[in-house]
């Protein structure tokens, strides 16, 4: 093994640790917590074996190169993650709007509940 490989499976088992100690603080639910997970085994599989992956994904791929194989998972991996960013930020953006809307509607019954209180004194 050559050194950097040694420094990525020290980093993929550190982030592997860090992503169980959000998991154990609960602030990572058990689908984020299976994903990143998952994800980082790969990552640490591949460390492990780079060059017998890059082949194998070469071959089923049809490319030329191994490394032009790892790139373009790599690209693929990165187009997932963005998508899964994605969809998070636009459920956040509807539950705002929502909440929006809920407080707003609250908010001008109060208003009216105020105004015939006002009324009766």
């Amino acid at each position: 093994m050559y050194a950097v490989q040694y420094m990525a499976v020290v980093v993929v088992l550190s982030l592997m640790l860090y992503v169980l100690g959000k998991y154990g603080k609960r602030e990572f639910e058990w689908e984020d917590f299976l994903f990143w997970e998952t994800l980082l085994a790969v990552m640490l599989v591949i460390a492990l074996f780079p060059v017998e992956i890059a082949v194998a994904i070469k071959r089923l791929l049809g490319l030329g190169r191994g490394l032009d194989a790892l790139f373009v998972v790599g690209i693929g991996l990165a187009y997932l993650l963005i998508l899964k960013v994605y969809v998070a930020v636009d459920r956040t953006e509807r539950e705002i709007t929502e909440l929006t809307r809920k407080i707003a509607i609250e908010l001008e019954e109060i208003r009216e509940l105020l105004e015939e209180t006002k009324k009766f004194k």
